[in-house]
């Protein structure tokens, strides 16, 4: 971390410039590291000054930033400050880059920044995962569900109090049509063997008749129409479809390494939604369309030429005025300062429209929901074939580590091979799916994503495992104290410089919302540390020397675990 260096830098540009350090400390930025050559650790653009009102526009940058150059001291802190193209550099104290970044990142790799402590600390209501009941885990809602797990993470480690929803899709005609079909070809005996898979053949048989017999329709119709009115043999029907499915998911959820504060769904709020109609027409805001059904105009003048339709012309409820009943009943309950759903890129239009529809309603707090959309994944099958449910993938995954552990030479003897195996192969497909952006769809590869070289979920683990092992063979030599003159090595000094960019990292991940600058960062520090473990032996160095080298990797250990964890990665001990 940097806070220590940007408010030495910081001190001096008000000298010149006047204000406070608080505008300067965002401006300065630390510098990637380069493979090739030494890099100074920090830089600030002379147009960010400009931009933000701290200087004036009278002159050239190329001359302003000769001209602040000149203006700015060496002292014991800033080692050198040189001027680029619009862009001055500073090369800071060695010595003290060790102590400091070491230091501080020991105490909290979070939380001790000046960057992050201006971040708004506040209640933050993340839905995500929100499969539909009564159907196995599809791989096509994993993306929301390790997505939303991360922004949690994320919003937690920063200082946020986090409530995590899973919001079930549990109503709606769909279930009209498998409460009819399972009347029709349903067996409680099966439901007791396997229950989703029952159901989810049943589904598959009853879509397959309703397109030759449009009397299944009339009957999912009526089906859904009774649980609408809270029907009682309906009712205690979808309820043992929803309880089955629920504990279901929980298993699969605990595999993941992903919880829930609280299981909602669409039937929570169906009785709401008939409020929200109610205020939608006291407002004056509800019109009723030629067909009969219930539209709210989002247009700007007015015109109808953009609406979003929320009652069917039979007066049943849609799936928008039942995400408008939850967020007002959400808002109720919990007070959020901001919302963020974590939906396929499909949605967009829907969350659009729901933020309208609320602040039309006079909800401002509308402005701090926030829709986070996906791509797709295609070709994430399995050998087994092409429908592809999420315990699958996973179990695919475990088999495939377990196998490549097995012919690994270097593989070490684990407690528990299969959860290792599990933990593992669960990693690379989250670390696969994270290093693009989120909005952007991606070919799933099964040979690419297990491998143990390269940018992979499977070489983070390794390396957080190989770290492990080397401090617990150097476990009883103490940490409390070390010479930062012996970390004054090209090496040595990478993983100091990078390691200043982890807040910066973190900064940039939540205002974005967006996993990839957290996994790129500790992708890089895995090569950073893969090189200096072969460099920078402990066995066999001297005792001031080897505790100095210790140092810097536990802390290094303990920045990968960090961030893995965020990701919703958990790390191994042994592999």
């Amino acid at each position: 971390m940097a806070s220590f260096f940007r408010r030495s830098v910081s001190s001096q540009l008000v000298r010149i410039c006047g204000g406070s350090e608080e505008m300067f400390i965002p401006l300065l930025s630390a510098v990637p590291v380069s493979k090739k050559q030494w890099t100074p650790e920090f830089r600030l653009s002379v147009s960010a000054l400009v931009c933000s009102g701290i200087i004036s526009r009278e002159e050239d940058v190329l001359t302003q930033t000769q001209r602040l150059t000149k203006q700015l001291k060496v002292d014991g802190v800033i080692e050198d400050v040189s001027a680029g193209r619009g862009v001055i550099t500073f090369r800071v104290n060695k010595l003290l880059l060790a102590q400091k970044v070491l230091s501080e990142l020991r105490e909290d790799p979070q939380v001790n920044s000046d960057l992050l402590r201006t971040l708004p600390r506040g209640r933050t209501l993340v839905e995500y995962s929100s499969p539909n009941i009564a159907k196995k885990f599809h791989a096509g809602h994993l993306r929301s569900t390790i997505i939303g797990n991360f922004i949690a993470n994320l919003k937690q480690a920063l200082g946020n109090d986090v409530i995590r929803v899973n919001y079930l899709g549990d109503w709606g005609m769909q279930f009209g049509l498998l409460g009819a079909g399972f009347q029709r070809l349903g067996s409680q005996e099966k439901l007791k063997e396997n229950a989703l898979q029952h159901l989810f053949e049943v589904y598959v048989q009853v879509n397959k008749e309703a397109e030759f017999d449009e009397s299944v329709l009339l009957d999912a119709a009526e089906f859904y129409r009774r649980l609408e009115q809270h029907e009682e043999q309906a009712l205690l029907l979808w309820k043992q479809f929803r309880e089955i499915t629920v504990q279901e998911y929980k298993r699969i959820y605990q595999r993941l390494g992903v919880h829930f504060d609280h299981y909602s769904g669409e039937s929570f709020h169906q009785s709401k939604a008939q409020e929200v109609l109610s205020d939608l027409r006291t407002q004056g805001l509800l019109k009723t369309t030629e067909k009969g059904t219930g539209v709210v105009d989002l247009s700007d003048q007015g015109d109808m030429s953009s609406y979003s339709t929320v009652v069917r012309s039979d007066g049943t409820s849609l799936y928008i005025t039942r995400d408008v009943a939850a967020a007002l009943e959400r808002k109720q309950t919990f007070g959020f300062d901001e919302m963020i759903y974590v939906t396929d890129k499909s949605q967009s239009v829907h969350f659009q429209q729901l933020f309208q529809i609320l602040r039309v309603m006079g909800h401002d707090w509308a402005n701090r929901c926030v829709h986070v959309p996906f791509g797709l994944v295609k070709g994430m099958s399995t050998r087994r074939g092409d429908v592809v449910f999420l315990e699958d993938v996973m179990d695919e995954a475990q088999n495939r580590m377990m196998h490549n552990m097995s012919q690994s030479k270097t593989s070490k003897v684990v407690s528990d091979p299969e959860l290792t195996a599990d933990q593992i192969g669960i990693s690379a497909i989250i670390i696969q799916d994270f290093k693009g952006p989120l909005m952007a769809d991606y070919v799933f590869d099964w040979e690419r994503v297990l491998q143990a070289q390269g940018d992979t979920g499977v070489f983070l683990q390794y390396t957080h495992a190989r770290l492990r092992s080397l401090l617990r063979t150097h476990g009883n030599q103490t940490l409390s104290h070390f010479n930062a003159s012996h970390l004054q090595d090209h090496r040595s000094i990478s993983i100091l410089q990078h390691l200043l960019r982890y807040d910066e990292v973190l900064l940039q991940s939540v205002l974005e919302l967006q996993p990839r600058n957290l996994v790129n960062f500790l992708l890089t520090l895995c090569h950073l540390v893969s090189a200096a473990h072969r460099d920078l032996p402990v066995k066999g160095s001297a005792a001031d020397v080897a505790q100095a080298r210790l140092h810097l990797f536990t802390v290094t250990c303990s920045v990968l675990a960090s961030g893995m964890k965020i990701l919703g990665v958990t790390p191994v001990e042994k592999m």
